[in-house]
């Protein structure tokens, strides 16, 4: 459980860190962590169970990526993600006829 999680942050992360400019990937990243963060609760939530392996659930893993995910956003810049989507929505009417 431990390793898929692992594995399913870490492949996006080091995406992220190669595509995205260095301004944004902490609001990226962030926002990957929330995006986990839904899934094991969703997960907790239809399993319904109570305890797992070493006594951690589902629940644990949600929390420790919300943590994570608020942590990400509080040390990222969001001005620079705000400004980023400005940039964006700005070319993309200029592309239209």
């Amino acid at each position: 459980m431990f390793a898929l999680f692992g594995a399913l942050t870490l492949f996006p992360a080091i995406l992220m860190i190669r595509v995205l400019e260095p301004e944004l990937v902490l609001p990226a990243f962030s926002i990957l962590l929330f995006a986990e963060a839904a899934v094991a609760a969703i997960v907790a939530h239809l399993i319904r169970a109570q305890e797992s392996l070493g006594n951690i659930t589902w629940w644990d893993f949600a929390g420790a990526f919300t943590f994570m995910g608020c942590a990400a956003a509080i040390f990222g810049e969001p001005d620079q993600a705000a400004l980023f989507f400005e940039e964006e929505a700005v070319a993309r009417s200029n592309s239209q006829p």
